[in-house]
């Protein structure tokens, strides 16, 4: 199984052994994903087609790039000084307007390998602010070939989940940032107003539909008050909004027209 390229803080792979019976009744449909993140539950579950979706155009712009045989030509190693110039460079990109080229692609795999606990996280001004990270050692990439193939037929799109448009014959799965403090995985954020938007954007899809979050009090109420059916898990928490509590989380599993 070949894994995902990115890191992803929050991504939900534990969580595909829960999804795949559900998505095994609707295999030959397409895989719709408005918050795709790091592609941890598509790699999971492995669609013929998908459509997915995020807000945050860098991370796009690295899976536009690896559709088309990105190869990498920056220098990568796990230094602390090599690591701030790189993200230097990546900022100066986004500032001239140059966030969709090879380069940005590049060094935004090199920054989300080697940054602290594989955050991705922006400022207010849209400029990417994680810290050096501390690991022993890393095995970057330089060939993504291997992924052109699995890529085929996955269409890759940005903006705001409202945006995708869906049919009958999706399967929609829907991964919002946690209900917590921190939300700031694009320049925008995610905030309690877009879980309410988003909820109610889901009620309103012509096809089957997934959602997972965290299983806060406001989150239950708002799903169970639009007529979800859920469930509970218990999921990893490999990350806190500062990024060191590790322990267990109270995971909610909701679904409409399954």
């Amino acid at each position: 199984m070949i894994k995902p390229p990115l890191k992803w803080a929050g991504g939900k792979r534990w969580l595909v052994p829960y999804l795949l019976p559900i998505w095994k009744n609707y295999s030959e449909y397409r895989l719709i994903e408005p918050l795709c993140g790091g592609l941890a539950v598509t790699f999971g579950l492995k669609p013929n087609m998908a459509l997915l979706n995020d807000i945050n155009p860098h991370l796009i712009n690295f899976f536009h790039q690896l559709k088309h045989s990105l190869k990498i030509d920056i220098i990568m190693s796990n230094n602390k000084e090599l690591y701030y110039c790189h993200r230097a460079r990546f900022n100066q990109l986004i500032k001239e307007g140059k966030w969709n080229t090879s380069e940005a692609a590049q060094l935004f795999y090199y920054l989300n390998h080697t940054g602290y606990n594989g955050l991705c996280r922006f400022n207010k001004s849209g400029l990417f602010n994680v810290p050096f990270g501390r690991y022993s050692k890393i095995n970057y990439m330089n060939n993504f070939e291997e992924y052109k193939k699995i890529f085929l037929n996955w269409e890759f799109t940005c903006g705001d989940f409202s945006q995708v448009e869906t049919n009958k014959n999706d399967f929609v799965y829907l991964d919002p940032p946690y209900d917590v403090e921190f939300r700031q995985y694009s320049a925008e954020g995610f905030y309690w107003e877009d879980q309410v938007r988003l909820a109610n954007w889901a009620v309103k899809i012509d096809a089957p539909v997934i959602i997972s979050n965290q299983a806060t009090k406001r989150i239950v109420d708002l799903y169970k008050s639009l007529g979800f059916k859920y469930e509970f898990v218990d999921g990893p928490r490999l990350i806190s909004c500062i990024g060191e509590k590790r322990g267990q989380v109270k995971e909610i599993l909701a679904s409409l027209k399954v």
